[in-house]
């Protein structure tokens, strides 16, 4: 029998995605066998991490500015607007180098199944930046999975009511794939490719 605090420990592990029971148990003992000032770095680290870090109020990206530094380049293309799923999509998308426009963070897709409604991935924030007049392209780089599609499909129709021309990402991204895990060259490859969503 382990005890309570171990146990509490793993339950708290296992909330991590790929994280399971035995990964969870691992990742425990590794952390209680190390010097103690290693886990309270790690706590310090998540601790500060949730305090100050938020969204971007322009693109709900994580940051810890009230709008994060892609939002205040006014280097970059303000026609155009990337919609992704999550942060580290956008880290991806930049390490390619090949897209130099703004982005939209869903923070996650349409699921009816789950409850999660436009409200709850910021569709009604995306509007009304599209509403602003501004942006010409809309460019839908959401996961090729049943959900980020029909997130992508809901999207578009949003568009098209207001005028945006959508392009959606092209070849080399397989269905079911998530854009975290797509090497640099093919995304970029999927960039130039884009097409028009009819």
């Amino acid at each position: 029998m382990q005890s309570p605090v171990i146990e509490e420990l793993m339950a708290a592990l296992k909330q991590l995605p790929t994280i399971g029971p035995k990964s969870a148990q691992r990742l425990a003992y590794y952390l209680l066998q190390q010097p103690s000032h290693t886990g309270e770095r790690l706590a310090q680290a998540i601790e500060q991490a949730l305090t100050k870090v938020g969204r971007c109020e322009r693109c709900r990206t994580l940051t810890e500015w009230p709008v994060c530094e892609i939002c205040q380049d006014t280097r970059r293309d303000p026609s155009q607007l990337c919609v992704v799923e999550s942060p580290t999509d956008i880290v991806v998308i930049e390490q390619s180098g090949i897209f130099h426009g703004y982005y939209f963070v869903l923070m996650g897709h349409l699921s009816p199944i789950d409850g999660i409604g436009p409200e709850d991935i910021g569709l009604p924030q995306l509007q009304a930046r599209l509403q602003a007049g501004e942006i010409q392209e809309v460019i839908l780089a959401t996961n090729p999975t049943v959900e980020g599609e029909a997130t992508a499909h809901y999207i578009q129709q949003l568009s098209d009511r207001l005028n945006v021309s959508v392009t959606r990402l092209a070849q080399g991204i397989p269905f079911g794939g998530e854009l975290e895990y797509i090497d640099s060259g093919t995304l970029g490859q999927a960039f130039l490719g884009r097409k028009a969503l009819d």
